[in-house]
């Protein structure tokens, strides 16, 4: 599998762009103005305690205040509240650990209560965007990703990814780190460490300790509802999180940020870092490597599929609903089965990318086309799970219901990706409604008084639509006869088939448009 990543940076933000053999898979935007991105830790304060819904809303700067709910405090939220607390009073010095004594764990059934009250100042950490209506969800059981490894404050444990296998692999891993982690931090191993020696993982570890001994730094000083330690940017944390060996090419358009892309890919991977080019073209870059027709035909109420067949995707609050329909694709009634079976294999693989694609998050209900087999349902169930297994998102897919319909529930963490693929009609500006077409003539003579007689412009020529032309010269006294006599000039006619049909523009005996 070859994977590109195509990097189109403007004042506003930059969209990044994923291909895998050419195909469009991921598209994110990120906005200059976001200043709430998954994994930045704020000093948040207690605007409200609901002991109803054990949850707490915090000010964190947002317009709306954000969200912690009493399981997202996380075990060891007693001993980071009391770090905060020594730390800004300067009751401690240390920016590790090692002397601090950690706190008892909360109890998994307790209420938000016992643990907040009102107008109190806790460290937490963006776990979802702002979504629609809602402000940010957070989190206090604080954690820092690197590219090996994950650190988690206020633990001991060493967790290694399931999808390492190898036991001799998990052993040597979990030794690696006993030796290198600070004391009262946790280390979630990822599963890119799998081969990685001490050095690689050292190294990864200290630059994360680094970050977490500059966010005990700003603590002291920092005011409320303010960024204490930011994640990096949205670009750096894909390539941190996917870049492998099956990367080919890293295309960016502007000259700063690929630097600071080589830089990064350096660090993390330096065999890779020639893979990083500078787009020099003067087409733009989406459309120079055909992004941008595959993001108009991608997003949408509906997605055409290579057979025929095409998906009816529909967006609401509460879930998304996909219908799948099999279009021309005609079968006998021999193999209607078969038919039906091939179309909803085709439709799943399309579906598992437009969830990617637009970042679907929550419910999903996927109607399939109906199917009498149970080795096929299985098939289709089957092969829909292994399609979504490269999904990074969290997610669950259960089996086909009594009535055919596959649901799926996907981790959501930030808005849904959502273009506007339809454009504005230059007919009717979008209002859905033209004059009058039998008034079309007299809007073009009203014009003719203006640039012959008031302007005095000499040799005009009238270009419309192809049926505006035919019917302009139709009959044996023709309309451009009339407008000689009554004009003393004879004025050209050419047709245009890109115009409108009410559609119309007047050029000078220069080839220059006439502006009314």
């Amino acid at each position: 599998m070859i994977k590109e990543l195509i990097i189109d940076s403007t004042p506003n933000g930059a969209t990044i762009a994923l291909l895998q053999d050419k195909q469009l898979v991921e598209l994110h935007k990120e906005q200059v103005t976001n200043n709430y991105t998954v994994g930045d830790i704020y000093l948040g304060r207690i605007k409200k305690i609901m002991p109803g819904l054990n949850a707490a809303f915090v000010d964190v700067g947002y317009e709306k205040d954000a969200f912690l709910h009493y399981l997202d405090l996380g075990p060891q939220v007693q001993s980071l509240l009391k770090l905060a607390k020594q730390v800004r009073s300067g009751g401690y010095q240390s920016k590790l650990l090692d002397n601090f004594k950690l706190e008892a764990d909360i109890n998994k059934s307790g209420k938000i209560s016992e643990v907040l009250t009102k107008n109190q100042l806790v460290p937490v950490q963006i776990a979802k965007e702002p979504i629609s209506t809602k402000g940010p969800r957070l989190s206090s059981d604080l954690s820092i990703a690197g590219r090996y490894v994950v650190l988690v404050p206020f633990s001991e444990a060493i967790s290694i990814s399931k999808k390492i296998k190898s036991n001799t692999e998990r052993n040597r891993l979990r030794k690696i780190v006993e030796s290198i982690k600070p004391k009262h931090f946790g280390v979630i191993i990822r599963t890119v460490s799998e081969g990685k020696g001490v050095l690689e993982m050292q190294s990864d570890l200290l630059d994360l300790v680094s970050k977490w001994e500059t966010f005990i730094t700003r603590l002291p000083t920092i005011e409320p509802a303010k960024k204490a330690l930011g994640e990096i940017d949205r670009t750096s944390t894909l390539l941190r999180d996917i870049l492998n060996p099956d990367f080919q090419h890293i295309y960016v358009n502007d000259n700063a940020i690929y630097e600071e892309i080589r830089s990064y890919v350096h660090q993390i991977s330096p065999d890779l870092e020639n893979i990083v080019r500078l787009h020099k073209n003067k087409e733009p870059i989406f459309e120079y490597y055909g992004v941008d027709k595959q993001i108009k035909g991608a997003f949408g109420k509906t997605v055409n599929l290579a057979g025929g067949a095409y998906l009816v995707i529909e967006h609401t609050e509460a879930l998304h609903v996909i219908d799948v329909n099999s279009g021309n694709r005609t079968a006998s009634k021999e193999n209607q089965e078969e038919n039906a079976f091939q179309v909803n294999k085709e439709a799943a693989k399309e579906i598992v990318r437009q969830l990617r694609l637009r970042d679907m998050g929550g419910i999903v209900v996927i109607d399939f086309i109906d199917m009498h087999k149970p080795n096929n349902r299985k098939d289709l169930f089957d092969y829909l799970r292994a399609e979504m297994s490269n999904d990074r998102a969290k997610h669950t897919i259960l089996p086909p219901s009594k009535f055919g319909l596959v649901q799926i529930t996907r981790q959501r963490v930030r808005p849904e990706m959502n273009i506007v693929t339809s454009e504005v009609c230059p007919a009717c500006n979008g209002t859905g409604t033209i004059r009058p077409t039998i008034l079309l003539l007299d809007d073009i003579e009203n014009n003719f008084n203006y640039i012959l007689v008031e302007q005095n412009e000499k040799s005009i020529t009238l270009t419309v639509h192809p049926y505006i032309e035919a019917y302009i010269k139709q009959g044996f006294i023709t309309r451009q006869m009339k407008w000689y006599m009554k004009y003393g000039q004879w004025i050209k006619v050419k047709s245009n088939p890109a115009y409108q049909i009410t559609e119309f523009h007047f050029f000078s005996s220069k080839d220059e448009e006439i502006k009314l």
